[in-house]
């Protein structure tokens, strides 16, 4: 074989494949019907199904069995553990002693500020912190109490 040069390249045997003409005579083995099979909806132009179609056969989805109920006013806190925040005020990040979702976020503690926050208990607290949140569990507030800080809970914005 000659030297192989830019002019002289193909590709390689069985990699390209010559594209399925349909409707294009007897000849080219889809003639006739072109594919689309004898009668129904799907040989008929401007037929269109959905990717979920079955053929008439009952959808997927509708014979699966439906459970449960999902809330459409459900509420997904972002949590902070007491923990996480005593860590915090130990590596001297948080300024002045107070804590908010706003400085949450800006730590990398919550991802988003469009979500409500809420102080769970888990953990020891040992500093005297303010902390404002949307929420707090019971034994959250006893440990900020008794560490002498204070609490303030804000009412979450509309969502976007």
């Amino acid at each position: 074989m000659a030297k192989d040069i830019l002019s002289n390249l193909t590709p390689a045997k069985g990699s390209r494949r010559k594209r399925k003409r349909i409707g294009r005579g007897q000849g080219s083995g889809h003639g006739g019907t072109a594919t689309r099979g004898h009668k129904g909806a799907g040989s008929r132009s401007g037929t269109r199904y959905y990717p979920w179609f079955e053929g008439g056969q009952m959808p997927l989805v509708r014979r699966v069995p439906k459970r449960g109920f999902a809330s459409p006013f459900r509420v997904e806190y972002q949590v902070v553990n007491v923990e996480t925040l005593e860590k915090l005020s130990v590596d001297g990040k948080v300024p002045n002693g107070v804590i908010s979702p706003e400085v949450l976020a800006k730590l990398g503690v919550v991802k988003k500020t469009s979500a409500p926050v809420k102080i769970l208990g888990n953990g020891e607290l040992k500093t005297k912190l303010n902390i404002s949140a949307n929420a707090f569990s019971k034994s959250a507030l006893e440990k900020i109490e008794k560490a002498g800080g204070k609490t303030q809970t804000i009412k979450a914005t509309a969502k976007e």
